[in-house]
C-alpha cells in the first residue's frame, strides 16, 4: 500500500495485544495486509519486523482518511491513555466506520461520548492466549452497529481465537475477571504447583516441566471433552485416593474456591473503576 493510499483497516496501538491481533489478521489472511494501517510511535521490533515483512503501512500521514475513511478502526492501547488517542480515532472515522475497542473497562458510552453519539462501535476483550491463537474474546455490539459490521469484528477477533458474543455490556466487567485476567491466574498456578512439587521433594525444573504439562494436557481435555470440569474432576477422583486426599484440602473451608471468588470480584471491580 502506497503511503498516499488510504486503507480499509487502521491498527491504534501495537502492543502486546495489539500486536497479537495484528499477527493473526496476517496469518489467516482476515484482510489483505496492503489495506491494514498501523499507528503507533514506538512499535516493538516484533512488530516493526513483521510490518516490515508484510509491507503494512506505519503511521502513514492521516490526511489520506479524509478522501475515503477506513472501514474498520482497532483501538488496542492502554485504557490509562484511551482519552488522549480518541480524538485522533474520531478524525479517522467515516459514516461506515466501525471502531473496535479493546481497552480494558472502557465502556461503549465512554468511548460513543468521544467518538459520537451515532458512531458504529464493538468493545471487545481478548485475552494472552490470542498471541499464539488460543484465545478467548468476548465482544459486545454499540446499537449502531450493523449486521455487516458485526460480521466483521467477529471475524478479526476470531483470527486469535474463541469468540463469545454477550447479550448484555454489564457482563464484560465479569469476562475481564475471568478470561481476560485469568491467564495470569492460570500461570501462578502453575509457579505454586511447581514449588509444591519441588517441596515434596522433586527437582525444580521437572516439577515446573510437570506442572506446565498437566496444566496444558488438562486444559486441552476439558476443551475437548463433552463432560463437565465438574465430571472430569469426579472421573480422575478415586475414593480415598491421592488426588481425594488433596482436593479434600483444595476444597475444604478456605481453599481454592472461595479465594478465587474473592480474587474474580477484586479484577471486576478494578475493570468496573477504570471504566468510571
Amino acid at each position: 500500500m502506497g503511503q498516499g493510499t488510504p486503507c480499509k483497516l487502521v491498527l491504534v496501538g501495537a502492543g502486546k495485544m495489539g500486536g497479537a491481533l495484528l499477527k493473526g489478521w496476517c496469518e489467516q489472511s482476515v484482510i489483505d495486509t496492503h489495506d491494514i494501517a498501523v499507528l503507533d510511535p514506538q512499535p516493538s521490533s516484533e512488530v516493526a519486523e513483521l510490518i516490515g515483512a508484510r509491507g503494512l503501512a506505519l503511521n502513514p500521514d492521516q490526511a489520506i482518511w479524509r478522501q475515503q475513511a477506513p472501514c474498520a478502526v482497532v483501538i488496542a492501547v492502554k485504557p490509562q491513555i484511551i482519552d488522549a488517542v480518541l480524538p485522533d480515532v474520531r478524525a479517522l472515522m467515516g459514516p461506515d466506520t466501525v471502531c473496535l475497542s479493546i481497552a480494558a473497562g472502557i465502556s461503549l458510552h465512554h468511548l460513543s461520548a468521544q467518538l459520537g453519539e451515532q458512531a458504529a462501535i464493538v468493545r471487545a476483550m481478548p485475552n494472552l492466549p490470542a498471541s499464539i491463537g488460543k484465545g478467548a474474546s468476548a465482544m459486545v455490539n454499540g446499537a449502531h452497529v450493523s449486521d455487516p459490521q458485526k460480521d466483521l469484528c467477529t471475524k478479526l477477533l476470531e483470527a486469535v481465537g474463541e469468540v463469545f458474543v454477550l447479550e448484555k455490556e454489564i457482563w464484560m466487567d465479569g469476562v475481564t475477571a475471568v478470561s481476560g485476567s485469568g491467564p495470569a491466574y492460570v500461570f501462578f498456578l502453575i509457579e505454586c504447583l511447581a514449588a509444591a512439587g519441588s517441596a515434596v521433594g522433586l527437582p525444580a525444573e521437572l516439577a515446573e516441566r510437570l506442572a506446565v504439562a498437566t496444566v496444558a494436557g488438562a486444559g486441552d481435555l476439558a476443551r475437548q471433552s463433552d463432560l463437565s470440569p465438574a465430571e472430569l474432576r469426579t472421573n480422575v477422583t478415586s475414593p480415598g485416593g491421592t488426588t481425594a486426599a488433596a482436593l479434600e484440602v483444595l476444597m475444604g473451608e478456605g481453599g481454592l474456591s472461595p479465594l478465587l471468588r474473592k480474587a474474580v470480584q477484586a479484577a471486576a471491580s478494578r475493570s468496573k473503576e477504570l471504566g468510571a
